[in-house]
């Protein structure tokens, strides 16, 4: 029997079927792979002295991109069962046993129905009778899930999964969404025909100006050459009632470049640039703290401060602020305020003077867990060494301190 023929026939069994997928949310969102770079143009004379071609390795490195027509796609197989064991080891403390948890990403599994996955049409996206839209109501191509899967999971070890494991996983997802059983095997031969039963496949659609250049527009309208203003004044502004929706945004901007993002944890600065430009350094330094840290070469205690930074002052121990800003620990934790997840110098406060307090960091982080600030989980951290471990652990209780 063809694996479009077993899925057919498992659909019609109904729901008893779907032992598997009994909480069948999933908390994340696809994100659409980007095309992998081409090597470069190693035409004499094109960029003469700039740079040099990219190896076949190199761009073998860069090109792991998985197109909706499963161009890129390895070979490889795997289980909806071994994908629930990986899960529960890799994917739970985020997501669920069953992919259920609603707390640090929004599900990617839910409010599709055996209707859309005949139709290839979510009736709750046009509808809008789901509280939450999920992934797989939005998704229109398998080739997504298994992308991003491959490129951006587990959140604490990207890339880390085999291709196989991807396989299993992608399949697990999959089956909460009953779109295939608990005991199908998603593979290279088969994914083509899973494609065919993605509720929301036929969801997207490239009927619009802004897929082509020379597509047509959406709107229309006729440009008005009259009345002009004299003057045009150019601003970038947040209004008041979203300018700390996300924190410090100045905290958040990558260490590339001069330009640093707003302080949006005050007001709005008043003049004009130039006039600013003391409290925007000031502020753009004590965000760098941490990456200046980072930086190699310098010996623990040894660092020297940057230009600008307050002089007079000894350089603290900073080896655990660069493994700290060198792990995925920096997405949920800043130095001085919270994020997702408490603040260091929060956790210094707590636990000052705690016998014990630094064993038990070290389990925390190590293991992983939820309830001592809230109910959003932690992920556990196997791959940290143990020696980096309590290196990160005693800089956290000595005030995290940063860069002088």
């Amino acid at each position: 029997m063809s694996t479009s023929s077993k899925l057919r026939s498992w659909r019609g069994l109904g729901p008893a079927v779907f032992s598997l997928a009994a909480a069948a949310l999933l908390a994340g969102g696809a994100v659409c792979a980007a095309p992998a770079s081409a090597a470069a143009d190693s035409a004499p004379g094109k960029f003469a002295g700039v740079g040099r071609a990219a190896t076949p390795a190199e761009v073998a490195a860069w090109d792991i991109d998985v197109r909706p027509d499963f161009k890129g796609l390895p070979a490889g197989k795997g289980t909806v069962q071994a994908g629930a064991d990986l899960w529960e080891g890799k994917c739970a403390s985020c997501h669920g046993s069953f992919g259920e948890s609603n707390e640090v990403f929004t599900p990617i599994a839910g409010g599709t129905t055996a209707d859309d996955i005949k139709t290839g049409r979510v009736a709750a996206l046009a509808g809008n009778t789901q509280p939450q839209r999920t992934t797989l109501m939005k998704v229109s191509t398998v080739s997504t899930l298994w992308d991003y899967v491959h490129r951006a999971m587990p959140w604490d070890a990207p890339k880390s999964l085999s291709t196989d494991e991807v396989y299993s996983v992608v399949a697990y997802i999959l089956n909460l969404g009953e779109i295939v059983p608990s005991d199908f095997e998603l593979s290279d031969k088969n994914i083509a025909e899973v494609q065919a039963l993605m509720p929301n496949r036929n969801g997207m659609t490239t009927d619009h100006g802004m897929w082509r250049v020379d597509g047509k527009p959406d709107t229309r309208n006729t440009a008005c050459m009259k009345d002009c203003v004299k003057e045009v004044k150019i601003s970038s502004r947040l209004p008041d009632y979203a300018r700390n929706a996300h924190g410090d945004i100045a905290a958040q901007n990558r260490v590339i470049g001069p330009v640093r993002g707003a302080d949006t944890l005050g007001p709005p600065l008043a003049g004009k640039a130039g006039e600013n430009a003391g409290p925007v350094r000031a502020h753009a330094w004590s965000t760098l703290a941490l990456a200046d840290a980072a930086k190699p070469g310098g010996a623990p205690g040894a660092e020297a401060p940057a230009a600008g930074a307050p002089a007079g002052a000894a350089a603290p121990d900073l080896a655990g602020a660069r493994i700290v800003s060198a792990t995925t620990c920096a997405g949920c934790h800043a130095v001085d305020r919270k994020m997702v997840g408490p603040g260091y110098r929060d956790i210094a406060a707590k636990y000052k003077d705690q016998a014990g307090a630094g064993e038990m960091l070290i389990q925390k982080i190590r293991k992983g867990g939820a309830g001592a600030w809230g109910p959003i989980p932690m992920p556990p951290n196997p791959a940290i060494s143990d020696t980096d471990l309590k290196t990160v652990v005693d800089w956290i209780l000595s005030g995290a301190p940063a860069a002088n």
